[in-house]
């Protein structure tokens, strides 16, 4: 039997309070966003600054809000640090997804990072010579296959400002590694990053175990490039949306995935300042239209 294409739609609270940019949402409860989250349909939440972390407080407060848990960002720094120095820092962590039911953990490489820096993108780090991305993917494959081994996939989130930015990093990544690593595909970062996000999808799909659905304004992202503006600037003056408010094509995206015979999560992640996009509204708005498209291919919600 051909496997299914089966999703669910959760939702990142970025878009009600950000952890980059406290200031942005910083007074909003967190049982606020849960309470609209579910209202509007969504199924489960990624973590935030404002979430417990003690498993049964955790379980608790979702379950009051009838959620799941998504996953969780984690801050790696493997860049710097050897494996056995990870896997110490992860420990709270990933036990604190395994326990709450979260299959995938996205791991974000912070180590010279400059995405929570006033510094202009074009300031970031790069890996350069392949001995260095042959090293830095084998510490990366054996992070992976630890977390794997506590039920929990590595989802790789490439990002602005990191090593691991441009479809051209994504590339280099995957060729050195394998299938203990997953990807976590960003069509917002990878179209920031000067890739197709349709495209990049379709050539690496079988390696995708997390998707994260954020729109964005191209003019927003000309501006940010042409006047050297950093990430967080970029963010505030809104080169991020949510799915259907600006130029992804997100119908190809979602018909790559049922190719593919997907299963997993389709996350809403935009980070906006709530001020200029209420987040109930454009929450609302992003599961709309991801849900029709969804829907259209009779997939699982």
């Amino acid at each position: 039997m051909t496997p299914a294409f089966e999703v669910r739609i959760g939702i990142n609270p970025i878009s009600w309070s950000n952890d980059d940019l406290p200031s942005l949402g910083g007074e909003t409860p967190l049982d606020v966003a849960l309470a609209e989250g579910a209202q509007i349909g969504y199924r489960g939440f990624e973590l935030g600054n404002k979430f417990p972390r003690e498993a049964a407080a955790l379980r608790a407060v979702l379950e009051r809000h009838g959620l799941a848990l998504v996953s969780g960002w984690y801050s790696g720094r493997l860049a710097e640090r050897d494996v056995d120095a990870e896997i110490a820092a992860v420990g709270p962590h990933l036990r604190l997804l395994a326990e709450c039911g979260a299959k995938v953990m996205v791991y974000g490489e912070v180590a010279d990072s400059i995405q929570g820096t006033r510094a202009p993108l074009y300031q970031r780090p790069r890996l350069v010579r392949a001995t260095q991305w042959r090293e830095y993917a084998e510490r990366v494959t054996a992070f992976a296959r630890y977390t794997l081994d506590h039920g929990v996939c590595l989802a790789y989130h490439h990002h602005m400002g990191a090593y691991v930015e441009t479809p051209a990093d994504v590339e280099r990544l995957l060729e050195n590694t394998d299938d203990a690593m997953g990807l976590l595909f960003d069509t917002g970062h990878m179209t920031f990053a000067g890739g197709d996000p349709v495209d990049m999808l379709g050539k690496y799909v079988q390696r995708v175990c997390h998707v994260h659905c954020k729109d964005v304004r191209p003019e927003v992202i000309a501006l940010a490039r042409n006047r050297d503006w950093s990430f967080l600037e970029a963010v505030i003056n809104g080169a991020f949306t949510v799915p259907g408010d600006g130029t992804v094509d997100f119908r190809g995206v979602v018909e790559t995935l049922r190719r593919a015979a997907y299963r997993g999560w389709l996350v809403v992640e935009a980070e906006q300042d709530p001020v200029v996009a209420p987040a109930y509204r454009y929450a609302e708005l992003g599961y709309r239209y991801l849900s029709r498209l969804v829907r259209n291919g009779s997939a699982a919600l």
